[in-house]
């Protein structure tokens, strides 16, 4: 039963993404399935009668009753800290959504198309490319993930694996501690990292970018001053610098 745009979601199960962050799939009665990139509000109700309200992005796409969200602990956060230590399966959330039209992707388009994330900002992203690999488009889109350590990588195994296997052209950035066998740079992403692992701008590709507030801003402009349209560039943020 639908009020106020709410649907009753049960925890199904729970998978230990990180040290921080988890994934939570979600059976939610009605839901009229979702684009790649789209997001929902969760709400939480305390026993005296307080609502917190949070977005969370969308890791699964298309149709189904289930849907699956990666949450990353905030510290001292009134809704993140519940769903990364204590929500358990059977337990019952409620649910917005879908929510969003803009920080979407859909397959057929024919464009290249960039991804680039920091931290959970790979969660909207990781529906992205789920979608291309099903419908065959993996070879257009690249990624570029950048984490604090191979620890901190949400979703690390499965975008190994799917690059692994010929599809979307992936490439790590780590900021913080790289593997022992890494031979790369450590550090933030900067011009040198995005002209190595991007779509030259020639090609006019369709670039994602999503993760916390000063990242997504650092890039941008990172990506414009190397010749990406502006026009082209979407953008979805959270939290703080």
């Amino acid at each position: 039963m639908t009020v106020g745009g709410w649907r009753p979601g049960r925890v199904r199960d729970v998978v230990e993404a990180t040290p921080s962050a988890r994934i939570l799939r979600l059976h939610v009665p009605g839901w009229p399935g979702n684009d790649a990139g789209q997001h929902v509000d969760i709400r939480l109700t305390a026993e005296d009668g307080y609502q917190a309200v949070r977005a969370y992005s969308v890791g699964s796409y298309g149709p189904g009753e289930t849907i699956e969200l990666a949450v990353d602990e905030i510290p001292d956060g009134e809704v993140s800290p519940y769903l990364v230590r204590d929500v358990l399966p059977g337990d019952e959330l409620e649910v917005k959504g879908p929510l969003g039209g803009y920080f979407v992707w859909r397959p057929g388009g024919g464009e290249p198309v960039q991804l680039i994330a920091g931290g959970s900002g790979i969660v909207p992203l990781m529906a992205m490319v789920r979608a291309a690999t099903d419908a065959g488009d993996a070879a257009s889109v690249r990624l570029l993930y950048s984490v604090r350590t191979p620890e901190d990588a949400i979703y690390r195994d499965e975008l190994s694996a799917t690059a692994a296997d010929g599809g979307v052209g992936l490439t790590w950035r780590y900021t913080r501690a790289a593997p022992p066998d890494w031979h790369g740079t450590v550090g933030r992403v900067d011009d040198e990292a995005l002209r190595s692992a991007t779509w030259d701008p020639g090609r006019e590709p369709i670039v994602y970018v999503c993760g916390p507030t000063g990242f997504v801003e650092h890039v941008a402009d990172e990506l414009v001053g190397l010749g990406h349209p502006s026009a082209r560039i979407r953008t979805e943020r959270f939290g703080g610098a």
